[in-house]
């Protein structure tokens, strides 16, 4: 589906959402409970620029004071792999946009990733898992990290690392290993009615703290995480 299906099949009433430059769009939307619209769209590498242009969209969010939600859409190869992002430190925009985030969320506004391309590496940690809610639509593609890379990294076999895939879903791209282990919150199928799913999403109130370790144990996809998290919380306060 292109940026153009997706915003009418989530706003059936109409959106104010623009194209912008570096694959970003930004814009607001004309349904209720809706407030801004911005994303990475058309498979466009998240780099320094875009970044920084969809950091400064939620900003102005905040700024603006209430507590409407933002949308996300996210279409994106991954984060962008030139020299020049890299020398001018890619890591701290990625990180920024995701402060910029947490920020709305922390001031009240409800923050929804929609996920319906590809996304990998720093691109679907700052774009998509940055967000309180990961939907993930029919056609979408992530992965953290693709196995030959994976392989690259840990030296692992990649057959000994597509064996693991088949058992453990924290090394197996898709929506469904990342489903069950609770960093995509709902999959939505096609033929539903996005909008009315988003309305029901945005219903809802936004978790009181990040309960994907939950999800993921709930899923039987990280059946640990929840329990190391607090242990680290525990000794954090206690010393």
């Amino acid at each position: 589906m292109t940026p153009d299906e997706i915003l009418t099949a989530l706003l059936p009433d109409g959106h104010m959402v623009q194209p912008g430059p570096f694959g970003t769009i930004d814009g607001t939307a004309r349904v209720a409970g809706v407030g801004d619209v911005i994303g990475i769209v058309g498979g466009t590498p998240l780099g320094v620029d875009g970044a920084l242009l969809l950091a400064g969209h939620v900003l102005d969010a905040v700024r603006a004071g209430g507590t409407e939600p933002i949308v996300v859409l996210v279409d994106t190869a991954s984060q962008a792999m030139a020299r020049r992002e890299e020398l001018l430190g890619l890591n701290e925009f990625l990180a920024h946009l995701a402060k910029s985030l947490a920020l709305a969320a922390m001031q009240g506004h409800r923050s929804v990733s929609v996920l319906y391309g590809t996304a990998a590496a720093g691109a679907i940690i700052a774009a998509a898992l940055s967000s309180q809610t990961l939907v993930a639509l029919p056609d979408a593609a992530p992965s953290v990290m693709d196995l030959p890379s994976i392989s690259r990294v840990t030296k692992l076999p990649l057959d000994r690392l597509e064996s693991l895939a088949q058992s453990s879903p924290i090394f197996a791209p898709g929506v469904a290993p990342l489903f069950a282990t609770g960093a995509v919150s709902e999959a939505w199928e096609a033929g539903e009615e996005f909008a009315a799913r988003l309305a029901a999403l945005l219903a809802r109130d936004a978790p009181a703290a990040d309960v994907r370790d939950q999800l993921g144990l709930e899923r039987h996809g990280r059946l640990f995480a929840g329990e190391i998290a607090r242990k680290v919380a525990e000794a954090a306060v206690h010393g």
